[in-house]
């Protein structure tokens, strides 16, 4: 038996790993235990004061590179930092042995700027957020 289901509003951190560890259990069963999975960080440091002010944050995994944030402030746009900032995290999912790459954006975000860097929408959401789309990207590697 299992007590009735409730919603948390604020739930406890600890219970996505609760939640998620027989995920894992299950997915390793049917494709082996995941040995590729790993952080990449790249900051953008400000040197007078040491402070992030932006960069990139990902992981790689499944032979895939998933870039889950960047930015570049506007005073460093147009200057090819965000090109900079792919380059260096596809060439590390290379060496990681990634063959792929996928990021997701919305439409008021960076969509040409990925499709400019090769790659192509395979997804997308309409009406998120309301008003806008949500696009999902992947690119050969």
């Amino acid at each position: 038996m299992i007590a009735d289901p409730v919603i948390l509003d604020n739930p406890d951190p600890a219970l996505r790993d609760a939640i998620r560890d027989p995920l894992v259990a299950f997915n390793e069963a049917q494709i082996g235990k995941r040995t590729d999975m790993g952080l990449l960080a790249i900051p953008l440091t400000e040197t007078e004061t040491g402070k992030v002010i932006g960069g990139l944050w990902g992981r790689t995994g499944f032979a895939q590179l998933f870039t889950e944030l960047l930015f570049v402030p506007e005073s460093l746009r147009g200057q090819h930092v965000g090109e900079k900032l792919m380059a260096m995290a596809e060439e590390e999912a290379r060496r990681r042995g990634c063959v792929g790459a996928w990021v997701d954006t919305f439409s008021f975000q960076a969509l040409g700027f990925y499709q400019k860097l090769g790659y192509s929408i395979f997804g997308q959401i309409e009406d998120y957020p309301p008003g806008h789309q949500r696009y999902f990207l992947s690119k050969k590697l």
